[in-house]
């Protein structure tokens, strides 16, 4: 039988619907047959949260200050926030920045040392964090740096859509020449083998969009999909990617053309994230590909105007979760086979005839 998996959560920005996204999910019992949680945060703000909301039955916690001590039928809170951290709900501070921060560092630090399986992040508010010396301009770039890895993708994940990202947060106006053959490949390789590896999916295909309106309409209105997109697909099918298209977004989406494919890359952020939001908005989980370990989100922000109102909709936490849990399982099962195609063939010496001798 599988163990079970310790899941790392961050609480986000305290001010958000972190906390309570958070305590929804697991206030169905059923929750920690699946996992063993670990909340990043403060066991005040989590009573201050639980107090807010109706209908939630008893949560069986734990406080511990080490992940090494979380209790496998408990929802553990790892303090490690200060004490005199306050809580507004709605309203962007510095302390509740300040507290996302922390949680996050905590996380992050246990996912490394191998004390969590998985990390589950909840909801920020980025530019209140880079005010307080973050530095960073979002989760998937902090655990790129913090990894050490060489680049990573965003993709979002539902049972409808996977969609990855050429270029992530930059300005629009930057995306054009953030573009390369290169980069573009790059991310071709790095989405096929997340859909292999992440998601056991063999010969995944992939749809590539265009940047320009209608394609470019034969370069009258940009030609990147002929310089830079085409050639960047014709090279990944050279290398047994089933990479397709360009295609328009606007009629890949409207007509239904998505459900035909594996994933999709997009070649910026809103390009993708926009129609996924539209389709897949209650359980949308962001899944950051290319790290050593498992990182996952809800695709909601922190949704300040619903804080505190016991309004917010937990479905994407808890496909977060779900996700997470199963991103590592098939990650163990796509290792465990390629290990065993790396074996070689053990055969029985003693058995085989030698020389020319005939058997009888």
């Amino acid at each position: 039988m599988a163990k079970k998996l310790v899941v790392g959560i961050t609480q986000g920005d305290s001010n958000g619907i972190g906390y309570e996204v958070i305590i929804k999910a697991f206030s169905d019992e059923r929750m920690l047959e699946m996992c063993t949680p670990v909340i990043y945060g403060s066991s005040k703000i989590f009573g201050f949260y639980k107090k807010q909301l109706h209908n939630i039955a008893q949560i069986n916690t734990n406080i511990i200050s080490n992940a090494r001590e979380a209790h496998p039928k408990r929802v553990n809170i790892l303090n490690c926030l200060p004490e005199n951290t306050t809580v507004e709900p709605g309203l962007s501070t510095p302390d509740a920045a300040r507290a996302a921060i922390v949680s996050l560092e905590r996380g992050t630090e246990d996912l490394k040392a191998g004390n969590i399986d998985v990390l589950v992040t909840a909801p920020i508010n980025k530019r209140a964090m880079n005010g307080e010396g973050f530095g960073y301009t979002g989760h998937t770039e902090y655990l790129c740096k913090k990894f050490g890895a060489d680049d990573v993708t965003m993709i979002m994940v539902s049972d409808q859509l996977k969609v990855g990202i050429v270029t992530s947060h930059i300005p629009l106006k930057d995306v054009p020449g953030a573009l390369s053959v290169d980069k573009i490949m790059h991310k071709l390789r790095a989405l096929n083998q997340s859909m292999e590896r992440d998601f056991g999916i063999d010969s995944p295909k992939i749809a590539v969009l265009g940047l320009n309106p209608h394609c470019g309409d034969g370069g009258l209105l940009g030609d990147e999909e002929q310089s830079v997109i085409l050639p960047a697909i014709n090279a990944a099918n050279e290398e047994g990617i089933l990479a397709f298209g360009p295609y328009s977004a606007d009629g890949f989406f409207g007509l239904g053309n998505y459900s035909k494919f594996d994933a999709i890359l997009a070649m910026y952020h809103d390009q993708g994230l926009a129609p996924f939001k539209a389709l897949a908005f209650e359980n949308g989980v962001n899944f950051t590909a290319g790290l050593p370990a498992v990182r996952t989100s809800p695709d909601h922000g922190t949704a300040y105007e619903k804080a505190g109102k016991d309004l917010a909709d937990p479905r994407s936490m808890i496909s977060a979760i779900y996700t997470a849990i199963d991103i590592y399982r098939n990650r163990e099962a796509y290792d465990e086979l390629q290990a065993g195609k790396m074996q070689p063939v053990q055969t029985d010496n003693a058995s085989r005839p030698r020389g020319n001798k005939t058997i009888e």
